[in-house]
């Protein structure tokens, strides 16, 4: 399976230098590791969200302190493309079997939050032997007790204590003794292990009765809070031409590599989108959802979803009530560049995005929308940008109010980049910004 995806055909060519050269160097940090998030993508549509853990190498790989030895990084792991792809399918083989080991291990000890009094002592021995596990599998490299954390945290979760209670205990009962290329004493898995079963509040953490938050009211709590003026103004300066289509490029060559159809969908979207902010439509669901057919390639534009949507493995839920294409609309309103005092363009575009995030209109391709409303406030300004990488590959969260300012910030670095290499700014380049 792994040699039938797309990103196979596409293994990157390593350079002919030495591992210190600066060519290496950048290598590494640039096409290779692009390859390997374009892969990792592939892996994961096709066999589910487990699968993104294929690179989490022990002691300072990819993702350091994890269980796969397999995989390191892409200075090291990518030589030849067989040689590369049999890699790739080791490290998912063996992340695979890992998490199989865990789940025999979690269902060895099939405890009841409920009777946890009567229970302590199996806690503790289920956490201590799932420590012992992970410190043989990573080594104790560097950071691993990062993913000793998860580990507890997954089989706390596994039965029946609330994610973020269960994380919450795992940290407290750690209290940062683990430390990196050291294995923790005896004393010490014993020591954590009993604070850890200690801990567990008589039910276990769970939250009977209580309903799931609905991370879209908080989102438009959060929303209200932010001092969108603050924002760096990036569009103090007018149109600009740039250098290149950072957003057609970047369709070009990560989605491209991900699914050539799905790079089509995209490009085509990109078009119109930049017809409609040439002729100064409205931001609204209506023309999301005009996109979003050529983004999910169907018959007809995409209807509103009708039930809770899910997002981040499930961490995030967003509600839906009558109203939520109404407010939806009027959230989007607030891009346009009002008369008075307006927002900053940065601001009004990370604001969009992050709207079209949270409120999660379509059951497929949120992302994908949200990036799409962030470049139609841009260009509809006569604005475009020649890079897009730090607007593509972060995730936000709903709930965190530090957010919106860091996605604004991005939007600058990268509008500033664009002006400083800009082949021609001027009132010209409103026209250029919606047809390259």
């Amino acid at each position: 399976m792994v040699h039938s995806l797309g990103p196979a055909r596409r293994v990157p060519r390593r350079p002919d230098v030495p591992l210190a050269d600066a060519a290496m160097n950048a290598w590494s940090h640039g096409e290779a590791k692009l390859w390997a998030d374009v892969i990792s993508h592939a892996l994961v549509q096709r066999y589910g969200r487990w699968a993104a853990g294929w690179r989490w190498a022990h002691d300072e790989g990819d993702f350091g302190g994890g269980p796969v030895g397999n995989w390191c990084c892409p200075r090291d792991s990518i030589t030849t493309a067989e040689e590369t792809l049999a890699r790739v399918a080791a490290a998912l083989c063996e992340w695979r079997g890992w998490l199989e080991s865990l789940a025999a291990w979690f269902e060895a000890y099939p405890l009841r939050p409920a009777d946890v009094e009567d229970q302590r002592i199996l806690w503790e021995r289920a956490a201590r032997n799932l420590i012992l596990q992970v410190v043989d599998r990573t080594g104790c490299g560097s950071g691993w007790h990062g993913h000793c954390r998860q580990v507890l945290t997954w089989f706390l979760a596994r039965w029946g204590v609330a994610p973020h209670i269960a994380q919450n205990l795992v940290d407290e009962a750690i209290g940062g003794r683990f430390s990196s290329w050291t294995g923790p004493d005896a004393v010490l898995v014993d020591d954590i292990a009993e604070q850890l079963a200690l801990s567990l509040p008589p039910d276990g953490g769970t939250r009977s009765g209580e309903p799931a938050p609905d991370h879209l009211a908080s989102w438009l709590a959060v929303r209200e809070s932010v001092p969108w003026q603050e924002a760096p103004d990036g569009g103090a300066g007018g149109p600009v031409i740039p250098c290149s289509d950072g957003a057609a490029e970047d369709i070009r060559v990560f989605d491209g590599a991900v699914d050539p159809a799905r790079a089509a969908g995209l490009l085509a979207a990109l078009e119109l989108l930049r017809a409609d902010a040439a002729r100064g439509a409205t931001l609204d669901f209506a023309l999301l959802r005009s996109w979003q057919q050529h983004v999910l390639d169907t018959p007809q534009p995409p209807p509103l979803r009708s039930s809770p949507a899910f997002a981040k493995g499930g961490r995030e839920r967003y509600g839906i009530t009558p109203n939520t294409r109404a407010r939806l609309d009027a959230c989007l309103a607030g891009s346009a560049n009002a008369d008075g005092r307006p927002l900053p363009l940065t601001a009004r575009a990370a604001r969009a995005c992050l709207d079209v995030c949270f409120f999660h209109p379509f059951d497929d391709g949120n992302a994908r929308s949200a990036f799409l409303a962030l470049v139609f406030v841009l260009a509809r300004e006569g604005v475009a940008l020649n890079g897009v990488s730090l607007l593509r590959r972060v995730t936000f969260q709903a709930d965190a109010p530090q957010d919106p300012l860091i996605l604004a910030r991005y939007i600058d670095i990268h509008l500033t980049e664009t002006r400083r290499t800009a082949t021609s700014p001027g009132p010209a380049a409103a026209t250029h910004a919606v047809s390259v």
